[in-house]
């Protein structure tokens, strides 16, 4: 019998995110496709997901894969560090802080980093949020937060 785990654990967590969704909006009014309530968007996206998690765990019966690699434990942290810095970070010191931070230590749990590549994306990145987000959509959060007297 043929096995591949990648398709099989990915499929496992698409049906655990689908059943999570599905199950938080079961508490709210789904509404109708024309005036669509809060459960929504997040029925049908978690409907999807497992019937999406359901076909890879069907299919990773069917075709052969490579096995699981070890666990990256370290691009896991460092992401997870990114993240969080970005959510302290992003009232006191402004986005022009936070968000690269939040890029250049995510690019950094990448095994091909390269310092010139995360800078260039920092760059276009924080400028393109704070175009649309700050300026064009009007999301309340300082571009320079007060720690650096903004």
């Amino acid at each position: 019998m043929k096995h591949n785990p990648k398709d099989f654990w990915t499929g496992l967590l698409y049906i655990f995110f689908g059943v999570s969704a599905l199950t938080i909006a079961r508490d709210y009014s789904m509404g109708t496709a024309s005036r669509m309530g809060p459960a929504y968007f997040p029925t049908i996206l978690g409907a999807l997901l497992a019937v999406i998690g359901a076909i890879a765990v069907i299919r990773s019966f069917i075709t052969s894969g490579t096995p699981l690699g070890g666990f990256a434990w370290k691009a896991m942290a460092l992401v997870t560090v990114a993240v969080v810095a970005f959510g302290f970070l992003v009232r006191e010191a402004g986005l022009a802080i936070a968000l690269p931070l939040l890029v250049i230590i995510g690019a950094y749990a990448s095994a091909r980093f390269k310092w010139r590549t995360a800078l260039i994306t920092a760059l276009g990145l924080t400028i393109f949020c704070a175009v649309v987000f700050i300026m064009g959509l009007g999301i309340p959060m300082p571009i320079i937060g007060p720690w650096l007297g903004g």
